[in-house]
């Protein structure tokens, strides 16, 4: 468990006024997107035309300033304590890779049977292990940076492994044997890795690298009291800005399908939701001690309190 968490209610970290309203900031950034896309159709067209490949550029560079600066917070010499852990390493591949591709498979045939395309789309987003939000969300939990940082790590490097392989089995083996068509997705290796290469890559070996040098060139104290606190609203802002990007992409669309969003957004809360609670009981179960309630989602934030 954490130092942090184990500190006396006074004296541990109270949210500023911007974390503290993080959900009303995302919600009026989701509008704003919402509404820069269908009154201004054409900045969809003009926000993809900064893409190479499948990358688009505003939005990487977004999640990349993101994830920044918690990984400059990173104790990376702690890492190797993570990697000793085996309950903790067994419970969220368990929670990650078998657990929930089934949950979201499950809720993705009860709830969108009917529409073929977006039951692939919600199966497909259920074998997609998330990476930026859960420095985000750990961060503002004051969860172990160090567990979040290496569970990510690890859950990404089975993502490249397993993405592909777990696409086939869900999308083009399963579906056929709950009498629904199957569907081939095209999802290669080196295309996973590329992503995870510029989405966990990049932050990570930045916050690493400004780290190891900063604290050899500046010191301890001046990198915690000066550099940490001048950064740290990078993350808000980058989220902020990413959210309008990505809804500003499909503003029209959403407008125009309000009731599909609605279908699609319900399976996505239940999948949360129990994904929430299960991961409390089995951190329960595993002893992980009384950490706050905000900040034992131990399938996002991924065992953080566990040592």
């Amino acid at each position: 468990m954490s130092a942090n968490n184990c500190a006396p209610a006074h004296e541990r970290k109270h949210l500023s006024f911007l974390d503290r309203w993080l959900t009303v900031w995302i919600f009026l950034a989701m509008f704003a997107g919402v509404a820069i896309g269908y009154f201004f159709p054409t900045s969809s067209t003009f926000i993809n035309s900064f893409s190479t490949g499948t990358t688009n550029i505003p939005l990487a560079i977004g999640l990349i300033l993101m994830m920044y600066p918690p990984f400059t917070k990173v104790k990376y010499d702690l890492l190797k304590e993570v990697f000793k852990n085996t309950k903790v390493l067994g419970a969220s591949l368990l929670l990650n890779w078998v657990i929930g591709p089934i949950l979201m498979f499950v809720l993705a045939i009860i709830f969108l049977h009917n529409y073929p395309s977006y039951m692939v789309g919600l199966i497909l987003i259920g074998l997609a292990r998330c990476i930026a939000m859960v420095i985000v969300w750990n961060e503002l939990a004051e969860g172990s940076r160090e567990y979040a940082a290496g569970l990510v790590a690890l859950n990404s490097i089975f993502q490249v492994l397993l993405y592909s392989v777990y696409a086939y089995v869900f999308i083009t083996i399963l579906p056929p044997l709950f009498g629904f068509s199957g569907s081939v997705v095209s999802i290669t290796i080196e295309q996973i890795a590329k992503t995870v290469a510029i989405y966990l890559g990049i932050p990570f070996a930045g916050g690493f690298f400004t780290r190891y040098f900063l604290l050899r060139i500046k010191g301890l104290n001046w990198y915690e009291t000066k550099f940490i606190p001048f950064i740290s609203p990078i993350t808000l802002i980058a989220l902020l800005f990413t959210i309008i990007v990505m809804f500003s992409l499909k503003g029209a669309l959403i407008v125009h399908i309000p009731f599909d969003v609605l279908r699609i957004s319900l399976p996505l809360v239940i999948y949360f939701a129990i994904m929430f609670i299960v991961s409390f009981f089995i951190g329960k179960k595993l002893g992980a001690g009384k950490p706050p309630i905000n900040t034992v989602d131990f399938n996002q934030k991924s065992l953080q309190y566990f040592s």
